[in-house]
């Protein structure tokens, strides 16, 4: 316990003095962020720009021929692949693909806990992916996107980095496996919120890294915390049975769920298992 308030007062201070190092975007996401922006831009010059960076090259074209996007024939080149996506999803898109790279370390201990993190963040994001993607095809006129919960929720924990790199630069202290579960707990909604805004993301995507495991906060309508947290249910993040009962009832009333049950039928978790693909 005195390591956590030890951590927790350092990073609140930090957090006040305006001196917390937070992560960076990758600097191919800066750079497809920047050009997306620009009125001008086509999309010859976006693929361009992609193709300088053989790892997002890869995820755009996984992305592509994903069965999400619901297309049979294949692309083979990411000027075929942004085509196919358009350049209106491309930002949120490639800055999704672009994340990964955001989660590394030198520490044995804090690279484990990447790792699980980032394992983690896709499983959520997998089935927050693959509701939004089923629930789109029933309500065709929803101001939802799938582009906007891939990006969301890829970013959801993203307040766990400044965590782990401060027990990764005192490692006597804080790198402790135990420990650090519980500080991630405690401190990640915070900090992401810190992350979202550094980035110049959108107050909605701040609020799926800040609030997402808050459950005082239960919007009256279907919101993107909803696919969220029902990726967080799925992987049991919440441990609360009649709070995880509670959430799924409400889902299945919104209209988000088919029914209670349907995350444990064998059509889901195919449909998760594909999306997962992407980016494992």
């Amino acid at each position: 316990m005195a390591a956590e308030n030890a951590l927790y007062a350092i990073l609140s201070e930090k957090i006040k003095q305006n001196t917390l190092v937070l992560p960076t975007l990758p600097e191919i996401a800066l750079k497809v962020r920047s050009a997306a922006d620009d009125a001008s831009i086509n999309l010859n010059t976006m693929s361009d720009i992609i193709v300088q960076d053989p790892a997002l090259s890869l995820g755009m074209l996984k992305v592509a021929n994903s069965a999400i996007l619901g297309r049979s024939v294949k692309v083979e080149t990411v000027p075929q692949a942004v085509t196919r996506i358009g350049l209106k999803k491309i930002k949120s898109i490639a800055t999704a693909m672009a994340i990964e790279q955001v989660f590394i370390s030198r520490n044995e201990v804090v690279t484990l806990y990447m790792n699980k993190a980032w394992i983690k963040t896709v499983d959520i994001a997998s089935v927050a992916m693959s509701l939004m993607n089923l629930y789109l095809k029933e309500n065709k006129h929803s101001a939802l996107s799938l582009d906007t919960i891939t990006l969301g929720a890829l970013i959801h924990n993203i307040g766990v980095l400044p965590i782990l790199t401060e027990a990764e630069n005192h490692p006597g202290v804080f790198a402790n496996p135990t420990f650090l579960q519980q500080a991630i707990i405690k401190l990640s909604g915070r900090v992401g919120g810190e992350i979202t805004r550094s980035w110049g993301f959108s107050d909605e995507l701040t609020l799926l890294a800040e609030s997402w495991s808050d459950l005082t906060i239960l919007p009256s309508e279907v919101h993107y915390l909803d696919f969220i947290r029902a990726g967080a249910i799925y992987h049991n993040v919440f441990k609360n049975e009649s709070t995880k009962v509670t959430l799924l009832n409400s889902y299945t009333k919104k209209g988000l769920l088919p029914s209670v049950d349907y995350m444990a039928s064998d059509e889901f978790t195919a449909q998760c298992d594909n999306v997962r693909a992407m980016f494992i």
